[in-house]
């Protein structure tokens, strides 16, 4: 980061432990990756979550589930993905992303 770029949210999150980490974050998988034309924000999130199902970064939800929702994924179709993703990636993966749906969001939508 140059002297008068303002801090990204990386950076002030913990840029003071991994600064080229946090560097990285904020340059290129957030103003790059994530701002690329062909995949609209919504999908990204949408593939982001499966595989943080895929893998149980339940940790990383934390912040990718809001997220989703923020880029125009509904609640609902969020629990439709763990849903669909526990036939393909395990039961306790999905389940471990229900546990962290419903702490972020409250009870399931009707």
């Amino acid at each position: 980061m140059n002297a008068n770029q303002a801090p990204g949210p990386a950076q002030k999150s913990f840029g003071d432990i991994t600064p080229k980490l946090a560097e990285l974050t904020d340059q290129v998988l957030f103003g790059d990756v994530w701002e690329r034309p062909q995949l609209s924000k919504r999908d990204r999130s949408l593939i982001t979550c499966a595989a943080l199902i895929a893998t149980g970064k339940t940790e990383q939800m934390t912040f990718h589930f809001p997220r989703a929702i923020e880029n125009g994924v509904t609640l609902d179709e969020l629990v439709e993905l763990i849903t669909h993703m526990a036939f393909y990636v395990g039961w306790p993966n999905a389940m471990s992303a229900v546990a962290k749906a419903k702490e972020l969001f409250g009870a399931s939508p009707d």
